[in-house]
């Protein structure tokens, strides 16, 4: 087995792989995949020594949360972390558009960011998962309902937390400006920043400031931007569209200063997102047992100090 440290995720004792699964894919994220990949995914990443797994019911309307706890049987409970999020329920539409994830039509997410809500999210995760408890629970994209969770989401999870069913709490976003607003305000254990801080996008770094300040685990997630720093693909994707021709463009200038250094791009990317001294973990999305490999050799790679220093250069 591999061995890939741990880390402090807050104050909390909650420690963490530094490079953990993000299980978006496993509920057919933009691809189907069946459900032996998905189980061959989850047992790779195992065998690779990660055992920090984020999921949500988002994730393939349930399927996500479905596929990890069946694979995570296999495991001991106590070796392994698993986070899952809290603001929307999954309630019959058959006649609901699943969107990005590659799912039959049936289940339809509903944003609920109530005492009551949370509650029930916590219960239904726990039952897809087939586990008798989360490790960290996250609110997740209350991008619109901000009030609502400040009102309901926090103080519920907050109440979980304090009554030990729960070990850490946070929230999850694809935004940095909101969740400032929410470490100054809550007492939060980590935070989950998706796309606000890679190579091509530096917006969050101030999010990462005060979350250093505070003493509040950051889980970077969409290091590659959806696809488009690690994808090979003739169309690939940033922040789950097309990318455009400027984002193209930087993403080549960028491959050709990696290339200089004999540095692979990808493996830049998670160096890069890795190295600031406010980053807990890093949690990358995977589809089959050779994008584990990958993973894994990437975040092995040393990055030169140099090309380190230009990459800090690049806007």
């Amino acid at each position: 087995m591999a061995v890939i440290p741990t880390a402090p995720l807050g104050a909390r004792d909650v420690e963490v792989t530094r490079l953990g699964l993000g299980c978006a894919p496993l509920g057919n994220l933009f691809t189907a995949l069946t459900d032996e990949d998905a189980a061959a995914t989850v047992a790779a990443a195992w065998d690779a020594g990660i055992r920090y797994f984020d999921t949500a019911p988002l994730y393939g309307h349930g399927l996500s949360e479905q596929r990890l706890g069946r694979a995570l049987q296999a495991y001991p409970r106590d070796e392994y972390v698993v986070s899952s999020k809290v603001g929307r329920l999954l309630r019959p539409d058959p006649d609901f558009d699943p969107g990005v994830f590659r799912v039959a039509r049936g289940l339809a997410p509903r944003f609920d960011y109530s005492r009551d809500g949370v509650l029930r999210s916590i219960e239904e995760s726990l039952e897809r998962l087939g586990l008798d408890r989360l490790d960290v629970v996250l609110v997740h994209d209350p991008d619109d309902h901000e009030q609502d969770a400040l009102r309901g989401a926090f103080p519920a999870l907050l109440e979980l937390r304090d009554q030990g069913v729960v070990r850490a709490i946070g929230a999850g976003m694809n935004q940095h400006e909101m969740l400032c607003r929410f470490v100054a305000q809550v007492d939060l254990d980590c935070v989950l920043l998706a796309g606000r801080y890679t190579l091509l996008d530096r917006s969050g770094e101030r999010l990462l400031e005060a979350c250093a300040a505070r003493g509040v685990g950051v889980i970077l997630g969409g290091v590659f931007n959806s696809g488009v720093l690690a994808s090979v693909d003739a169309l690939p994707t940033f922040d789950y569209k097309p990318a455009s021709t400027d984002v193209m463009t930087r993403v080549a200038a960028l491959r050709e200063l990696c290339d200089r250094h004999g540095v692979a791009l990808p493996a830049a990317a998670l160096q890069f997102a890795l190295a600031h001294p406010a980053v807990t973990t890093v949690i990358v999305g995977a589809r089959s047992s050779e994008e584990i490999t990958a993973d894994v050799a990437w975040v092995r790679t040393p990055l030169p100090p140099a090309l380190r220093a230009e990459l800090d250069a690049v806007v």
